[in-house]
């Protein structure tokens, strides 16, 4: 809570961030008394900024070691630091017009373009590759 406030159920006072940042440390806490063989965190990094997702990344890295993380993330920060990285899109398939979803293993190769695409969106720029390159090189 803020100062002056009154305390409150977490759900109702607690920002996106704080949230996510909770449930990190919950999931964290489990896999430390070898509770969970797989984690899965869904857009934890959701409603923080570029150093705490960069502070979220590490974390997941090192849990990573411990056990296995699937992690779905907006994060580029998050992203970088991944041992296998999915990328996970939908789009129309087929004459029905219907929405399917896929999923492909990106290589290294491709992987500096997603980064990139990821900070910059549509206009991948000379700038955006240079930052996803050096978050990659950061994550190793």
């Amino acid at each position: 809570t803020n100062p002056g406030s009154r305390p409150g159920p977490m759900m109702k006072v607690a920002s996106g961030g704080e949230l996510s940042r909770f449930m990190l440390a919950l999931k964290v806490s489990l896999a430390d008394r070898g509770s969970a063989p797989t984690l899965v965190f869904d857009e934890i990094d959701t409603g923080v900024g570029g150093a705490v997702a960069d502070a979220i990344g590490q974390r997941l890295s090192r849990l990573a070691k411990k056990t296995q993380v699937l992690s779905v993330t907006h994060a580029p920060q998050v992203a970088a630091r991944a041992s296998t990285h999915l990328l996970i899109a939908k789009g129309e398939s087929g004459k029905g017009k219907r929405i399917a979803t896929r999923v492909v293993t990106i290589d290294d190769a491709h992987r500096r373009e997603e980064i990139a695409r990821m900070l910059s969106g549509a206009e991948i720029t000379e700038e955006a590759r240079a930052a996803a390159k050096k978050l990659i090189e950061a994550a190793k």
